[in-house]
C-alpha cells in the first residue's frame, strides 16, 4: 500500500476501510469478574489465562488465619500485595500492602495469611507453569496450571449461579 493510500484510509474510517486486528487493550473492571471460592476462607478472581503459553493471572483474597497447601512452582511467579499481609511459612519475610515478590521456578512453600491480620488480604499473582500441590511427604497431590485454573474458576462461577465469566484469553 502506498503512503497516499494509507493516508486516505485514515481519513475514511468507514467499516469497509477498517482493517481488523488485535484490540489495542482489553479491560476488565474489578466487578466484571467475580471472586469465587478456592478453599475455605480463600477466594480468587481469574483475570487472564493463556493455556498455550502456560500462564494465568489471579487475584487472591484470604481471611486471617488461612493457609494454602504447600506447593512447588514449575515456573516464575510475580506477586503484588494490595491489602493485608501474608507470608510463606518456610521464610521470615512478610508481604504487606505495596510489596512486590518474585519467585523463581522451583520455589516450594506454604502460603499463610497471619491470624493477626485485621482485614482480608488481597494479592495479585502472575503464575507461569503450574503449582504442584504437595502432601505431607512432598508427593504431588494435584496440579494447578492455566487450564486447571480456568476449569476451577468456571466451576466456581457455575456453582455460585453466576454467568460464564469473560476471562481474558479464555
Amino acid at each position: 500500500m502506498t503512503l497516499e493510500a494509507s493516508a486516505a484510509l485514515k481519513d475514511d474510517a468507514s467499516p469497509e476501510n477498517v482493517v481488523a486486528g488485535p484490540p489495542l487493550a482489553l479491560h476488565r473492571a474489578e466487578g466484571d469478574l467475580p471472586f469465587v471460592p478456592y478453599q475455605e476462607g480463600v477466594t480468587f478472581q481469574l483475570n487472564q489465562v493463556d493455556i498455550e503459553a502456560g500462564y494465568f493471572v489471579v487475584r487472591l483474597r484470604g481471611e486471617p488465619g488461612r493457609t494454602i497447601q504447600r506447593h512447588k512452582h514449575t515456573g516464575e511467579i510475580f506477586a503484588f500485595t494490595l491489602a493485608g499481609s501474608w507470608r510463606y511459612l518456610e521464610y521470615p519475610e512478610i508481604n504487606t500492602a505495596g510489596s512486590y515478590l518474585y519467585e523463581p521456578a522451583g520455589s516450594v512453600h506454604t502460603l499463610h495469611f497471619p491470624e493477626s491480620n485485621t482485614e482480608t488480604t488481597d494479592v495479585w499473582f502472575v503464575l507461569h507453569g503450574a503449582n504442584l500441590n504437595l502432601d505431607a511427604e512432598g508427593n504431588v497431590e494435584s496440579v494447578l496450571d492455566a487450564s486447571a485454573a480456568l476449569a476451577v474458576y468456571r466451576a466456581g462461577c457455575r456453582d455460585g449461579g453466576l454467568p460464564e465469566p469473560h476471562v481474558i484469553g479464555a
